[in-house]
């Protein structure tokens, strides 16, 4: 995916249990989102599949998608043909609609992506429910900016492949390439004009955190996306504030990452406690802040239809706990659990198998997350007006 970190999906894998909770529609910029896209450790080296697909045969138990996966994949190849392809025909027909196999290049690209830095031309990309692939945010400076490419242009072709009805990792894979200063050809479509456009693949860099000062000494923290190391960037923002001044947690655009870097981010602004719960095929699993977090600052959580993923997972934690006010539109409803398989080709298949909920109880995924304040038109200038009304909490 290219962009910062998607993540169009956010993820987390942990070593040995091979689990990824991805929240996120991935970024497509050839980087991102994105996901998105957990909880536990910090690696990213899926383990290799346990080799429980002969016993479920034998069982009668129902089979899992990924086994499925890694079979095709493996008689794929003795007979000569791809396994990737193979676990793709598979995945694909699982209606599974998160789910994505990458070759061993675009998983690793995936995981550097979510470092911080990535190869791609400066766009993240959404899929919409007709299957359309929209650009949701362009990276300033980036390859697609310098081509006058914008947030809703519609992305219909990469090199002559059709976008539309592709998941959004594959989109992301199209546009991220193996290395910067190759060429890329996009079909865009905005209204009524179709052109294509020849873009040149850059290493990209992402601040995925930026402060600025606002009136009142407030400011404003905007995250574009839960890269590694983002969630200390809150927190040191947060120290850094001047004593007492409001904090504006800007995750408009802001399609997911790490989920553990979402749960440091909210450590800034909580002490302690429950930020989500998720299961894993019905093993119910918890997140928590951690304690210490400035609990005296007022705080206005900004959203729109573009928050998703680990973006939401905060949103939600903070709206349950009465620790923000969220203004803004309705959020994405991307709150999935994915979980990563080595094939025996080296790629990797990553199947939904669960889901997580807000500190209250309340499902995301499909229904996002609603503000306390709705407001389409000037969002932002009516969350300035609600901070600057807040008192410290109670």
């Amino acid at each position: 995916m290219s962009g910062p970190p998607w993540l169009a999906e956010p993820r987390r894998i942990r070593r040995g249990a091979a689990l990824t909770l991805v929240f996120a529609s991935v970024l497509a910029t050839g980087a991102a989102t994105g996901s998105w896209n957990e909880e536990p450790a910090e690696g990213r080296n899926p383990a290799p599949p346990t080799r429980a697909v002969a016993s479920s045969r034998d069982s009668g138990r129902e089979r899992d998608p990924a086994e499925e996966a890694a079979d095709a994949a493996a008689e794929a190849m003795a007979d000569g043909k791809s396994g990737k392809e193979a676990a793709e025909d598979v995945v694909s027909r699982s209606g599974d609609r998160w789910a994505s196999v990458y070759s061993q290049g675009e998983y690793r690209e995936f995981e550097q992506s979510l470092d911080g830095a990535y190869t791609g031309v400066g766009l993240w990309a959404r899929r919409a429910a007709d299957g359309r692939i929209e650009v949701s945010r362009v990276q300033r400076g980036g390859p697609a900016d310098r081509a006058g490419i914008r947030e809703g242009d519609r992305l219909t072709a990469i090199d002559g492949k059709k976008a539309t009805g592709r998941p959004v990792t594959d989109v992301v894979a199209l546009l991220r390439g193996d290395r910067a200063n190759t060429p890329v050809t996009l079909g865009l479509q905005r209204g009524t004009r179709a052109w294509t456009e020849t873009l040149r693949r850059a290493r990209l860099s992402t601040d995925s955190v930026t402060v600025t000062r606002l009136r009142d000494g407030a400011v404003m923290i905007k995250v574009a996306a839960f890269t590694k190391g983002s969630g200390e960037a809150v927190r040191d923002a947060v120290r850094r504030a001047p004593k007492g001044a409001g904090v504006l947690l800007d995750l408009r655009g802001n399609s997911g990452g790490l989920v553990s870097e979402a749960t440091t981010a909210s450590s800034a602004i909580l002490d302690g406690g429950l930020v989500a719960t998720y299961d894993v095929r019905g093993e119910q699993r918890a997140l928590h802040a951690q304690q210490g977090g400035d609990t005296t600052r007022p705080v206005v959580a900004l959203v729109d239809g573009g928050t998703m993923s680990a973006a939401e997972l905060l949103t939600g934690a903070l709206q349950d706990r009465g620790r923000a006010v969220v203004v803004g539109s309705r959020t994405f409803g991307k709150g999935s659990v994915q979980m990563p398989s080595k094939l025996p080709d080296g790629s990797v298949a990553e199947l939904t198998v669960g889901h997580y909920r807000t500190p209250s109880g309340k499902a995301v995924d499909g229904r996002g997350i609603i503000p306390d304040l709705e407001v389409e038109d000037g969002a932002q200038e009516r969350a300035e007006t609600v901070l600057t009304g807040l008192g410290p909490p109670s």
